[in-house]
């Protein structure tokens, strides 16, 4: 958001509205640290990886994700919910560290 000084956005509640949600989205925030992020498409196919560094903010929508840490991290993770468990997830082997592809 973008807004003026003196912009004012009216109090207000959430009313409650059935969703579905089919794919479980989520945003990372990191606090402290240094992260390797590497994205996949929807077929699992290896794309490319970036390094996230503290205070960045990244929001994994779509494909498939895999993370190393480059330094010890602190992270807050925000996802939908609730956590299905094991059903919430299809793990597959990743890239190796030898073949990246960073942005």
């Amino acid at each position: 958001m973008n807004d003026p000084k003196g912009k004012k956005i009216e109090p207000h509640v959430h009313t409650p509205v059935s969703r579905e949600v089919r794919y479980k989205q989520e945003v990372l925030f990191l606090k402290r640290g240094i992260l390797r992020v590497d994205f996949y498409d929807d077929e699992q196919k290896y794309l490319e990886s970036r390094v996230v560094n503290e205070g960045d903010v990244i929001l994994l929508a779509t494909g498939g994700h895999g993370f190393e840490a480059l330094e010890e991290i602190e992270m807050i993770e925000v996802k939908q919910g609730p956590y299905a468990g094991d059903e919430d997830k299809t793990k597959f082997s990743g890239i190796n560290g030898d073949n990246l592809n960073m942005k």
